[in-house]
């Protein structure tokens, strides 16, 4: 009986998460220090904290469930950019989650979340170079177009590499560290919802 209560309370939990996290990833936004197609946004945060109350797995599973719903209800890349945020997204929580699981104090979540940050911001580079930005390329009129939008920020800038690399590398870290930020910060509050206590 306990395995059963605590499988429905584990997917209870991954339920409001996930609608949490489509809710977050609707409510993106542009900063004027990167072009305006790369948004930002906080919805891994959700996913983090399934990651660290229920275990990676079920992190994973909001990062997949909230694209679902993004895909079918405000998508405008073809379903290419859910693809990619989710790829992006699953490789931050579940990389925190599996430190987090074998470490689980305080220290212990913290090297989690840079860790998986730091993952996330390098796997941000293949993903964007070989499966987004062709994509993009291709529905917004050519990749010149892309780069100079990379370019009216730095002049200097050449080649979608170097663009990858000096901007959305960078800013992938930092939306990570963001998040990171916000689980410690509510986490503990959050913690008798999470793990069914109080």
């Amino acid at each position: 009986m306990t395995k059963t209560h605590n499988h429905i309370r584990a997917l209870t939990v991954t339920a409001m998460l996930c609608a949490v996290a489509t809710i977050l990833m609707f409510m993106d936004f542009s900063l004027p220090i990167i072009p305006s197609f790369v948004k930002m946004d906080v919805s891994e945060l959700p996913a983090l904290l399934a990651s660290f109350s229920l275990g990676p797995v079920y992190g994973i599973v909001v990062c997949l469930v909230k694209n679902l719903f993004n895909l079918v209800f405000h998508g405008s890349t073809g379903g290419i950019g859910e693809v990619c945020n989710f790829l992006i997204g699953a490789s931050f929580v579940g990389t925190a989650g599996v430190i987090y699981r074998f470490h689980k104090t305080r220290q212990g979540a913290a090297v989690a979340c840079l860790i998986g940050a730091l993952v996330m911001a390098l796997v941000s580079v293949p993903v964007n170079y070989f499966l987004s930005y062709p994509v993009y390329a291709a529905m917004f009129g050519g990749m010149d177009n892309i780069i100079a939008a990379y370019q009216a920020i730095r002049p200097g800038t050449d080649g979608l590499l170097e663009c990858l690399l000096v901007f959305n590398l960078p800013f992938t870290f930092v939306k990570g560290l963001v998040d990171a930020v916000l689980c410690f910060l509510i986490y503990k509050p959050l913690s008798p919802i999470l793990h069914g206590r109080g």
